[in-house]
């Protein structure tokens, strides 16, 4: 998908404006985030095709009182968290939870394009995260009907998660939550779709690539929703959540049509739905991994199906979101001519 995107894309070094490629920074405060949506249409920072931009994020773990209370230092909690938590205007929140670091204006980015996000680096910046369920919430509300928090602490040097005396997880960090601003205002932070956002898709972790399709200006990237590490379902409605950095490379690319967010591992082409109803995100996933196979491949919508009841492989994102997620899977190395690759 990449190599044949890219055909059309950049010289080495110099973006589609004409100059050459910058880096930013944009650290999290009350002033450079959005709280609980996507679309807000007031930019932290305005780049251009071709620049890369380092984002600072907050987790979901809450307040530092809170954290504070649960078990954690105050000195491992990052600074900008008690700023951001004591400053940012009430009325401005919501509709979801998700503290988003941005948006990030990309100035070439109009509705048709899509903006190629590559995910250069993602650190984490405490060393704990922090997991739990509610009464109502995660995938099996009535089977715990009530709440459940817990600290997990990191070792940034081995990276695994402690999550009990015998049990550490491997820490794999990625951002459960990029997007862009939908056509028509402020898009809740809660559900994934066409617009990306809470994938919570733990493929997306550095070295990887996603692909959104812009339906506003500027496209208007934000990030946020840090996690160390997930299993995939995220079930009880979180998973290692943390405080991440990350660093993203833009890319306009213009006039490409595309209807859903796709995405590139170093291994794998990826295709993703987004759905109230688990068959239909599926439908959705597959069918635009049969679109990609054929624009992208050169296959025909025959063998681009069977291709995918051979070597595809359907995963469940995510459960928890209102939209429920699936990604198709469709390893590189089943292409044995390079070009194609």
């Amino acid at each position: 998908m990449r190599r044949l995107i890219l055909a059309a894309g950049l010289l080495a070094g110099v973006s589609l404006h004409g100059v050459a490629q910058q880096t930013y920074t944009v650290n999290a405060t009350s002033k450079t985030v959005s709280w609980g949506y996507y679309g807000s249409m007031h930019p932290a920072l305005t780049v251009h095709s071709g620049d890369t931009v380092v984002m600072q994020t907050l987790s979901t773990c809450g307040p530092n009182e809170r954290l504070i209370a649960r078990g954690v230092k105050a000195e491992d909690i990052p600074p900008y968290n008690d700023e951001v938590y004591k400053n940012y205007p009430a009325g401005e929140k919501g509709p979801g939870g998700h503290i988003l670091t941005g948006p990030v204006a990309i100035a070439e980015a109009e509705p048709g394009d899509v903006l190629e996000v590559q995910i250069l680096k993602v650190a984490i910046d405490a060393p704990f995260a922090c997991n739990g369920f509610g009464l109502h919430h995660g995938f099996l509300p009535m089977e715990f009907p009530y709440s459940r928090n817990r600290i997990i602490p990191l070792d940034l040097q081995k990276m695994v998660g402690h999550f009990a005396p015998g049990i550490e997880i491997p820490l794999r960090p990625f951002f459960g939550s990029m997007g862009v601003a939908g056509s028509g205002g402020k898009i809740g932070s809660t559900e994934p779709f066409a617009h990306a956002g809470n994938m919570d898709n733990k493929e997306l972790v550095a070295g990887t690539t996603l692909y959104i399709p812009v339906a506003a200006k500027g496209a208007m990237f934000e990030a946020g929703d840090g996690h160390a590490g997930q299993g995939n379902g995220e079930v009880d409605i979180t998973a290692m959540e943390t405080f991440l950095t990350g660093t993203f490379k833009f890319i306009v690319h213009k006039k490409k049509p595309m209807s859903w967010p796709r995405a590139e591992t170093p291994t794998h082409y990826i295709t993703m739905g987004f759905s109230p109803d688990l068959k239909e995100a599926t439908e959705h996933a597959l069918r635009d991994m049969i679109d990609f196979l054929v624009e992208e491949k050169h296959m025909t919508r025959d063998d681009a199906y069977m291709l995918s009841s051979l070597a595809v492989d359907l995963d469940i994102t995510e459960l928890v979101d209102g939209n429920v997620g699936v990604h198709a899977m469709c390893p590189k190395n089943i292409f044995t001519n390079t070009a194609a690759k």
